[in-house]
């Protein structure tokens, strides 16, 4: 069946911060369509044990106070988002994320952090072949294309319109509408599997990587964007 037949699950989430080994979820969103059922969305507000910056409240909307108050035990919360993306895998669900690395490391290092079992540890499976990260395949299919590859901009590139951005819930389903438009227009991809569609992601992510890199050393000698997809390890960290 064609990735638009089957059902396919995105998931988002916003942080403390932009270093995806250092982010603390705020809060997370999954949000599930396709294969003949009805859209599902589901949500978490989590209190982070930590401070939340002015500077990613002004984005996300949660402060302290509400996260205190209102958001979920972090352990309990991660844990249910973790096995809910862990069974999605190992049933061949495609996972949806715009710019992967980040959120897929983020929650991995999150689980570290409480104790608790990452998501590859949770699959039964080498790799989780089932991540899609339409970031990386607007990149490689329409790589000359001029302009911001940020989430609002690509999303109105292809015609997926939202009026709450920057809100888990909102953020995933305009990572899935991206990745709609995109097996719309490249037919190709379906003809990849989950296994070739990973390893040809993860090669992409490389040299998209290697070419910023490249373009930020022209102002920035020290610049550094790291390969990795779809995990960044605690040691190293994704250059802007």
């Amino acid at each position: 069946m064609s990735f638009l037949q089957v059902r396919r699950l995105a998931w988002d989430t916003e942080t403390t911060s932009t270093d995806p080994t250092e982010a603390r979820i705020v809060t997370a969103a999954l949000v599930g369509r396709g294969g003949g059922g009805a859209d599902r969305v589901q949500t978490w507000l989590i209190n982070p044990g930590v401070p939340i910056p002015p500077e990613t409240t002004a984005i996300h909307g949660v402060d302290d106070e509400r996260a205190m108050a209102d958001g979920q035990d972090p352990r309990s919360a991660l844990d249910e988002i973790a096995d809910t993306i862990a069974k999605a895998i190992d049933y061949g669900m495609p996972i949806v994320a715009y710019n992967t690395a980040y959120d897929w490391s983020v929650l991995h290092h999150e689980l570290q952090r409480h104790g608790l079992r990452p998501v590859i540890d949770r699959i039964h499976m080498d790799e989780p072949y089932t991540l899609l990260d339409p970031l990386v395949i607007d990149k490689q299919c329409d790589r000359y294309r001029k302009g911001s590859r940020k989430l609002q901009t690509v999303a109105e590139h292809y015609g997926v319109t939202l009026t709450d951005w920057h809100t888990a819930d909102a953020d995933a389903t305009a990572a899935l509408g991206i990745a709609d438009e995109l097996y719309r227009r490249y037919p190709q991809l379906d003809e990849m599997g989950p296994k070739q569609l990973y390893a040809a992601q993860k090669a992409w992510r490389a040299e998209q990587q290697a070419g910023l890199q490249e373009y930020l050393r022209r102002t920035k000698p020290t610049a550094a964007c790291d390969p990795a997809w779809p995990l960044i390890p605690r040691s190293r960290k994704e250059g802007q």
